[in-house]
């Protein structure tokens, strides 16, 4: 099995007409040959599956990729729920570049980011 670094940088949202190409999100995780999150691959690593939230003038969240029941999230305080971001239907979505993930912030407002690079960990 093999990580993946993927790169999501936010797209067009109300209040970013543009976009914002320093906002974003970094996860390492493991994909299957078509770019869907490899579930079985996860459960085995975990703890090396990470994300780090960026943005301008922020300092960087760092967490985890975790899942409850169907639902897949973004956890960055273990034991704590109120931080966690989900991610809709995360298990359907293609990590390949150019491509769209929705994920709820801190606010619970759903954010659309732009799959920008996915590669190899190194």
């Amino acid at each position: 099995m093999e990580l993946r670094t993927i790169v999501m940088r936010l797209a067009r949202n109300p209040g970013f007409a543009e976009g914002d190409r320093d906002r974003g999100y970094t996860l390492i995780a493991p994909l299957t040959s078509d770019g869907l999150i490899d579930e079985a691959a996860w459960r085995d690593s975990k703890a090396e599956c990470t994300v780090r939230a960026f943005a301008p003038g922020e300092l960087a969240r760092e967490g985890r990729l975790g899942r409850r029941g169907h639902n897949w999230f973004f956890d960055y305080e273990r034991g704590e729920t109120e931080d966690d971001e989900p991610v809709f239907k995360l298990e359907q979505h293609k990590f390949i570049v150019g491509e769209y993930v929705t994920i709820r912030d801190e606010g619970d407002t759903p954010l659309v980011y732009r799959v920008d690079s996915v590669e190899a960990r190194r």
